[in-house]
Protein backbone atom coordinates (compact mmCIF):
# COMPACT_ATOMS: atom_id res chain seq x y z
CA UNK A 1 0.00 0.00 0.00
CA UNK A 2 1.48 3.37 -1.26
CA UNK A 3 1.78 6.27 0.97
CA UNK A 4 -0.21 9.46 -0.49
CA UNK A 5 1.37 13.05 -0.19
CA UNK A 6 0.70 16.36 -0.20
CA UNK A 7 3.81 19.12 -0.82
CA UNK A 8 3.26 22.22 0.81
CA UNK A 9 6.21 24.80 -0.46
CA UNK A 10 6.17 28.00 -1.92
CA UNK A 11 9.43 27.35 -4.32
CA UNK A 12 8.63 25.58 -7.67
CA UNK A 13 12.36 24.15 -7.74
CA UNK A 14 12.32 22.65 -4.04
CA UNK A 15 9.30 21.02 -4.86
CA UNK A 16 10.37 19.21 -8.26
CA UNK A 17 13.51 17.86 -6.15
CA UNK A 18 11.68 16.53 -3.19
CA UNK A 19 8.55 15.18 -5.57
CA UNK A 20 11.81 13.59 -7.88
CA UNK A 21 13.45 12.28 -4.82
CA UNK A 22 10.18 10.97 -3.10
CA UNK A 23 8.72 9.14 -6.19
CA UNK A 24 11.85 7.70 -6.93
CA UNK A 25 10.68 5.13 -3.54
CA UNK A 26 7.59 2.60 -5.28
CA UNK A 27 5.47 3.33 -2.07
CA UNK A 28 5.30 6.76 -2.18
CA UNK A 29 2.78 8.96 -4.30
CA UNK A 30 2.42 12.51 -4.67
CA UNK A 31 -1.07 13.52 -5.04
CA UNK A 32 -1.01 17.17 -4.59
CA UNK A 33 1.61 20.03 -4.52
CA UNK A 34 0.77 23.20 -3.61
CA UNK A 35 2.33 26.76 -3.14
CA UNK A 36 0.34 28.22 0.09
CA UNK A 37 -1.28 27.53 2.97
CA UNK A 38 -4.57 28.52 1.20
CA UNK A 39 -3.83 26.47 -1.43
CA UNK A 40 -3.05 23.45 0.61
CA UNK A 41 -6.35 23.61 3.21
CA UNK A 42 -8.71 24.45 -0.12
CA UNK A 43 -7.50 21.35 -2.28
CA UNK A 44 -7.91 19.05 1.37
CA UNK A 45 -11.61 20.74 1.59
CA UNK A 46 -11.97 19.96 -1.58
CA UNK A 47 -10.96 16.27 -1.71
CA UNK A 48 -12.85 15.80 1.23
CA UNK A 49 -15.90 17.28 -0.20
CA UNK A 50 -15.42 14.98 -3.25
CA UNK A 51 -14.61 12.18 -1.74
CA UNK A 52 -11.22 11.83 -3.11
CA UNK A 53 -8.62 10.00 -1.36
CA UNK A 54 -6.80 12.26 1.71
CA UNK A 55 -2.98 12.39 1.61
CA UNK A 56 -1.91 10.19 4.40
CA UNK A 57 1.00 12.66 5.05
CA UNK A 58 1.67 16.55 4.37
CA UNK A 59 4.99 17.59 4.07
CA UNK A 60 5.12 20.99 5.33
CA UNK A 61 7.31 24.21 4.71
CA UNK A 62 7.23 26.71 7.41
CA UNK A 63 7.90 29.54 5.31
CA UNK A 64 5.69 29.86 2.71
CA UNK A 65 5.91 33.80 1.68
CA UNK A 66 2.51 35.74 2.10
CA UNK A 67 -0.51 34.41 3.37
CA UNK A 68 -0.71 32.05 6.55
CA UNK A 69 2.18 30.38 7.28
CA UNK A 70 2.75 26.93 7.87
CA UNK A 71 2.51 25.99 11.35
CA UNK A 72 -1.05 28.02 11.37
CA UNK A 73 -1.68 25.99 7.97
CA UNK A 74 -0.64 22.92 10.09
CA UNK A 75 -2.70 23.76 13.07
CA UNK A 76 -5.89 24.54 10.64
CA UNK A 77 -5.37 21.41 8.75
CA UNK A 78 -5.46 18.96 11.69
CA UNK A 79 -8.07 20.76 13.17
CA UNK A 80 -10.13 20.17 10.23
CA UNK A 81 -8.55 16.46 9.08
CA UNK A 82 -6.94 14.73 12.22
CA UNK A 83 -6.81 11.77 10.20
CA UNK A 84 -4.03 13.40 7.75
CA UNK A 85 -0.16 14.13 9.67
CA UNK A 86 1.71 16.51 8.92
CA UNK A 87 5.85 16.37 8.91
CA UNK A 88 7.43 20.28 8.74
CA UNK A 89 10.29 19.76 6.18
CA UNK A 90 11.82 23.06 6.44
CA UNK A 91 15.51 24.74 6.62
CA UNK A 92 14.48 26.43 9.97
CA UNK A 93 15.68 24.85 13.37
CA UNK A 94 14.96 27.88 15.58
CA UNK A 95 13.44 27.00 18.42
CA UNK A 96 10.40 28.98 17.80
CA UNK A 97 9.65 26.76 14.74
CA UNK A 98 10.08 23.45 16.35
CA UNK A 99 8.25 23.96 19.07
CA UNK A 100 5.64 25.68 17.02
CA UNK A 101 5.31 23.19 14.36
CA UNK A 102 4.99 20.57 17.16
CA UNK A 103 2.24 22.34 19.43
CA UNK A 104 0.42 22.75 16.27
CA UNK A 105 0.31 19.16 15.58
CA UNK A 106 2.77 18.25 12.99
CA UNK A 107 4.13 14.26 13.88
CA UNK A 108 7.70 15.33 13.28
CA UNK A 109 10.32 18.23 11.97
CA UNK A 110 12.84 17.35 9.44
CA UNK A 111 15.61 19.33 7.87
CA UNK A 112 15.47 19.72 4.44
CA UNK A 113 19.19 19.03 3.67
CA UNK A 114 18.71 15.65 5.38
CA UNK A 115 20.22 12.60 3.61
CA UNK A 116 17.63 10.94 1.55
CA UNK A 117 17.63 7.80 2.97
CA UNK A 118 16.93 9.77 6.67
CA UNK A 119 14.22 11.69 4.67
CA UNK A 120 12.17 8.65 3.41
CA UNK A 121 12.38 6.80 6.64
CA UNK A 122 10.69 10.01 8.53
CA UNK A 123 7.76 10.19 6.15
CA UNK A 124 7.38 6.30 6.73
CA UNK A 125 7.15 7.05 10.21
CA UNK A 126 5.44 10.30 10.69
CA UNK A 127 2.69 8.69 7.66
CA UNK A 128 2.21 6.05 10.35
CA UNK A 129 1.65 8.57 13.11
CA UNK A 130 5.04 7.78 14.84
CA UNK A 131 6.75 11.10 15.96
CA UNK A 132 9.86 11.70 14.26
CA UNK A 133 12.94 14.61 14.78
CA UNK A 134 16.10 15.57 13.06
CA UNK A 135 19.06 14.80 15.24
CA UNK A 136 19.43 18.89 15.12
CA UNK A 137 16.09 19.44 16.31
CA UNK A 138 16.15 16.57 18.65
CA UNK A 139 19.15 18.28 20.52
CA UNK A 140 17.39 21.88 20.65
CA UNK A 141 14.79 20.22 22.08
CA UNK A 142 17.21 18.21 24.90
CA UNK A 143 18.44 21.86 25.44
CA UNK A 144 15.05 23.44 26.34
CA UNK A 145 13.94 20.64 28.62
CA UNK A 146 17.12 20.59 30.85
CA UNK A 147 16.98 24.40 31.29
CA UNK A 148 13.17 24.58 31.70
CA UNK A 149 13.55 28.15 33.75
CA UNK A 150 15.71 29.70 30.80
CA UNK A 151 13.29 28.87 27.87
CA UNK A 152 11.41 31.66 25.83
CA UNK A 153 7.82 31.57 26.31
CA UNK A 154 5.74 31.94 22.93
CA UNK A 155 4.64 35.35 23.81
CA UNK A 156 8.63 36.47 24.51
CA UNK A 157 9.24 35.08 21.49
CA UNK A 158 6.86 36.68 19.67
CA UNK A 159 8.31 39.68 20.72
CA UNK A 160 11.40 39.05 20.59
CA UNK A 161 11.00 38.09 16.73
CA UNK A 162 8.97 41.63 16.10
CA UNK A 163 12.00 43.58 17.80
CA UNK A 164 14.31 41.58 15.35
CA UNK A 165 12.63 43.84 12.79
CA UNK A 166 13.92 46.74 14.23
CA UNK A 167 10.10 47.67 15.71
CA UNK A 168 10.00 49.52 18.79
CA UNK A 169 8.56 49.21 21.49
CA UNK A 170 5.14 50.79 20.95
CA UNK A 171 5.18 49.06 17.10
CA UNK A 172 5.70 45.83 18.47
CA UNK A 173 2.60 46.82 20.81
CA UNK A 174 0.81 47.36 18.72
CA UNK A 175 1.44 44.76 15.93
CA UNK A 176 0.94 41.97 18.92
CA UNK A 177 -2.45 44.42 20.39
CA UNK A 178 -1.23 44.61 23.75
CA UNK A 179 -0.33 47.09 25.68
CA UNK A 180 3.55 49.35 25.59
CA UNK A 181 3.63 48.41 29.18
CA UNK A 182 3.35 44.65 29.13
CA UNK A 183 5.70 44.57 26.40
CA UNK A 184 8.48 46.00 28.60
CA UNK A 185 7.43 43.42 31.22
CA UNK A 186 8.12 40.69 28.82
CA UNK A 187 11.43 42.49 28.09
CA UNK A 188 12.76 42.43 31.77
CA UNK A 189 12.07 38.50 31.76
CA UNK A 190 13.20 38.42 28.74
CA UNK A 191 17.14 39.88 29.77
CA UNK A 192 17.63 37.95 32.69
CA UNK A 193 17.00 34.26 30.58
CA UNK A 194 19.06 35.66 28.37
CA UNK A 195 21.70 37.04 31.01
CA UNK A 196 21.69 40.57 29.00
CA UNK A 197 20.63 43.83 29.67
CA UNK A 198 19.73 45.35 26.25
CA UNK A 199 17.39 44.05 23.43
CA UNK A 200 20.71 44.28 21.09
CA UNK A 201 22.34 41.99 23.34
CA UNK A 202 19.26 40.03 23.51
CA UNK A 203 18.36 39.99 19.67
CA UNK A 204 22.35 38.55 19.32
CA UNK A 205 21.84 35.25 22.38
CA UNK A 206 18.67 34.49 20.99
CA UNK A 207 20.07 34.12 17.21
CA UNK A 208 22.82 32.52 18.82
CA UNK A 209 20.73 29.82 20.62
CA UNK A 210 18.51 29.60 17.59
CA UNK A 211 15.68 31.11 19.56
CA UNK A 212 14.64 33.01 16.73
CA UNK A 213 15.60 33.45 12.99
Amino acid sequence: MSIRLMMVDDHPVVRAGLRALLEADPEIEVIDELASGEEALAALHKRATTGDPLPDLVLMDLNLGKGIGGIETTRTLREEHPGVQVLAVTTFDAEADVVGALEAGASGYVLKDSPTEALLEAVRDAAAGRSVLSPEVQQLLVRRMSAPRTALSPRETEILEVLSTGATNRETAKQLFISESTVKTHLVHLYEKLGVDNRTAALRVARERRLIR
